[in-house]
């Protein structure tokens, strides 16, 4: 009785239809390039295998047994799903299968956003079936997302701190300092650094790049995490504080922000692609990589 199909039984199938095909054991001698009596021995074995004859053969000449007509229908869907197999296998060979959890910084200039979605465009003109998700975050945030396997990659600025993520530099941000209108500052004509000291900050608790701010302070009532609530301090006019030029910009033309000592006081800040130095990428985050490294080097 046949338990499990083997390669030695896949080969006596095809013999089996090869047989039935050309209408005989003398018949298929030809096609098959072995004796009648190779034949009839592995004929004999394949009906050993099953428990039962497929065929009858002698001078009557050659014929299927009614159970024989069932192991041909059988035999030859067997063969169809395994062709049907390996073509579906060839094309996930070559396809890129899967999820995706990209983790973007808050507040990302247009012209990065537009390299993003470049880079979207080349992984989707890849031969892919992956499905991306895409989450706009803080940057603690980010990293805790990341070190808990709940993202794959993260674009954004990090401590450089976490040893468990490995960065890849992509591109940096201007950040300037500025004042709202109705601040004192915002009106005068000379300002000196000095002229800072009594200026209420706005405090990022999870700001990793403020230790390298040019502008230092202790006194701040202000507390927020995201652009958008430094902006709203800022523009309260009763707090200066750091923002990205390409935030504050559209403000500073309005008349409504000022910005203070660019010279001196502005710096950039260093945004990375990170992802879990630990865990093992899958092809699609290998190729996502690719490219978005492709496009924000262009």
């Amino acid at each position: 009785m046949l338990s499990q199909v083997r390669d030695l039984d896949l080969q006596l199938l095809r013999l089996f239809v090869s047989v039935v095909e050309c209408g005989g054991f003398s018949a298929a001698q030809g096609e098959l390039g072995i004796g009648q009596s190779t034949i009839s021995t592995q004929m004999a074995k394949l009906e050993t295998r099953l428990g039962f004859r497929l065929c009858e053969r002698g001078k009557a000449g050659f014929r299927l047994t009614p159970k024989g007509d069932e192991v041909l229908l059988a035999t030859r869907k067997l063969f169809a799903a395994i062709e049907t197999f390996k073509g579906e296998a060839q094309g996930m060979a070559d396809k890129l299968l899967g999820e995706l959890s990209i983790g973007l910084s808050e507040a990302l200039d247009a012209q990065v956003l537009e390299r993003v979605a470049a880079a979207i465009q080349r992984f989707r003109q890849r031969n892919q079936a992956v499905q991306i998700e895409l989450i706009s975050a803080m940057p603690a945030e980010l990293e805790r997302r990341l070190l808990q396997d709940q993202l794959h990659l993260a674009i954004g600025y990090f401590s450089g701190k976490q040893t468990a993520l490995d960065f890849q530099p992509l591109f940096s941000e201007e950040q300037l300092l500025y004042c709202g209108r109705g601040h004192p500052l915002f009106s005068r004509q000379q300002i000196v650094k000095v002229d800072l000291d009594g200026c209420d900050r706005v405090h990022h608790p999870y700001r990793f790049i403020s230790a390298d701010e040019p502008a230092q302070s202790s006194l701040s009532s202000a507390r927020t995490e995201q652009v958008e609530g430094s902006l709203a301090f800022i523009l309260s006019g009763a707090h200066i504080g750091y923002l990205p030029g390409h935030i504050a910009g559209p403000w500073e033309t309005r008349g409504l922000l000022r910005v203070l000592l660019p010279e001196q006081l502005g710096y950039t800040v260093q945004f990375h692609l990170a992802s879990h130095r630990g865990r093992q990428p899958s092809e699609a985050q290998q190729a996502f990589v690719e490219d978005v490294l492709g496009a924000f080097s262009q």
